[in-house]
């Protein structure tokens, strides 16, 4: 029985749930590729698979040519020094528009501490924010509602019945939550003693 060329074999790979099932060279690549945020060299890639150089090389080619033969809207392109997945220009108009929402839902410093705060202690009322942040939230709260991140979610029994806020599912979705349960403990994110 002749053994199979490196850049043929199988990886074989536990799956969390105790699972086994076996992934090509070439799949473990283009997840490499997928997940990476920057260009990364033939030589580097390799050392993360466990192949060589020409053999990354055509892997990268085999996935474009499926890429191109499935009209996908990205290829894996050579860019500096590297590779990288990257879309297709044609699609540009359409990325703008996602960037600019992007940004527009990005989150200033204070709002991530005011959104952290609702998130831990919901629901809760806007003078519970400001005690515990020292200063005004009226605006900051406002914006997160306006990005769908926190809504009302009653009123309190207190002298006023003032409005007491909470996170929506949205939140959730951002954060990459499935329920508030998975927030990490407060004692897992206190700074160790130095």
């Amino acid at each position: 029985m002749t053994e199979e060329p490196k850049e043929q074999q199988n990886i074989e790979c536990r799956m969390s749930n105790e699972e086994q099932t076996d992934l090509s060279v070439e799949s473990v690549v283009e997840a490499v590729l997928f997940a990476s945020d920057e260009p990364l060299s033939a030589e580097r890639l390799g050392n993360i698979v466990g192949t060589g150089i020409k053999q990354i090389r055509k892997h990268v080619k085999n996935l474009n040519e499926k890429y191109k033969a499935n009209n996908n809207a990205f290829r894996i392109e050579q860019i500096a020094g590297g590779y990288q997945m990257l879309t297709l220009g044609p699609y540009n108009h359409w990325l703008k528009k996602l960037l600019r929402i992007r940004s527009e839902s990005k989150l200033s410093p204070a709002a991530l501490e005011t959104l952290a705060i609702i998130a831990y202690k919901q629901p809760v009322i806007r003078a519970d924010i400001e005690a515990i942040r020292g200063v005004a939230v009226g605006e900051i709260v406002r914006g997160l509602m306006y990005k769908g991140l926190v809504k009302i979610v009653g009123r309190a029994e207190v002298l006023g019945r003032p409005m007491l806020y909470g996170t929506t599912r949205k939140f959730l979705e951002v954060f990459g939550l499935n329920t508030l349960k998975d927030l990490p403990k407060i004692e897992e994110l206190k700074k160790p003693d130095a």
